[in-house]
């Protein structure tokens, strides 16, 4: 017989925030990528930084379905989680566009500092000439690792299920809850070195490009006319803060998931899931405003609406 599903006020409130959240998300990038693929019909090309936010808008559209629909079934129809096909689709596509959207997004920020921060190493020179024919091999990689990742992630979550199945007996339960403990240990330490892994590299940006800014600022002091590097400098700072602020609140948040997910749902989960269905729009609309060609695009529309 089908499941009851126990969804109680504060749970179905989440669900709607949510719900909204996913939706305005999915606008948002689907804004972006509309703009994106008009831009690269008309020109026949696309610059690095577009091809980047190309990918982390379809990664953060992927995202938020996959994400939302696991996470409306496992509220309202929990024995569909129980067919271990749909279990797995739903879960790997999920954490596959989640690592694609924050190594895309770690790419970006890498991407404003080599561009626009100024310093006089050999090696730095060499990344500054050779990043846009870098872009799309970086990319492509970011995906590659990405689905390499959840197979990884796959594999340890098949071991650890045939262990369940196989080693049922009374006698082997503390064997089996250790061994459970390890395959746990060695997932969640890999999503953990995922996410570390981006935030450094969103770390490391801010701080070059605010180096490079300071360094920039010095040498201008005495020069009264209007620099388009200093402005460039400001617009990445402002866009590469902002994201250090919030990417920051997001591993946290990740983090905090990985350490509830053994738990019982709670206010807190609700609270953490909340804010990551957030993420992706919020940031997203950040980037549209930073960005002239989505920005000058997003004004027409109230105008064609009228």
């Amino acid at each position: 017989p089908p499941q009851q599903s126990n969804v109680t006020s504060y749970e179905a409130m989440a669900l709607a925030i949510i719900t909204l959240e996913v939706f305005a998300g999915t606008g948002i990038n689907a804004f972006i990528v509309c703009v994106l693929c008009i831009a690269w019909v008309k020109k026949k090309s696309l610059n690095s930084n577009e091809k980047i936010l190309l990918l982390l808008g379809c990664s953060r559209i992927s995202f938020l379905c996959f994400a939302w629909v696991y996470h409306f079934i496992s509220k309202f129809f929990p024995n569909f989680l129980h067919v271990q096909t749909i279990l797995q689709v739903l879960a790997s596509f999920g954490t596959s566009f989640n690592y694609s959207n924050l190594w895309v997004s770690a790419c970006l920020c890498g991407f404003y500092c080599i561009k626009i921060a100024n310093f006089r190493n050999t090696f730095f020179i060499y990344l500054k000439v050779k990043i846009d024919r870098m872009v799309p091999w970086l990319l492509l990689g970011t995906e590659i690792l990405a689905l390499a990742m959840v197979i990884v992630t796959y594999v340890l979550n098949e071991t650890l299920q045939k262990n369940n199945i196989t080693s049922t007996c009374q006698e082997n339960f503390w064997e089996v809850t250790i061994r459970k403990d390890k395959h746990l240990f060695s997932s969640h330490f890999l999503a953990g070195l995922v996410f570390a892994a981006s935030f450094m590299v969103v770390i490391f940006s801010a701080v070059f490009l605010l180096f490079s800014l300071w360094r920039h600022k010095r040498m201008m002091e005495t020069n009264s006319m209007k620099d388009l590097n200093m402005d460039a400098h400001i617009r990445a700072m402002k866009s590469v803060l902002s994201f250090l602020v919030m990417y920051s609140i997001n591993f946290v948040c990740l983090i905090l998931s990985i350490l509830y997910t053994t738990k019982k749902e709670n206010i807190m989960t609700l609270l953490i899931h909340i804010y990551l269905y957030a993420f992706p729009g919020v940031h997203s609309l950040i980037l549209i405003f930073s960005n002239p060609k989505l920005e000058k695009a997003l004004l027409k529309i109230p105008s064609c609406v009228k």
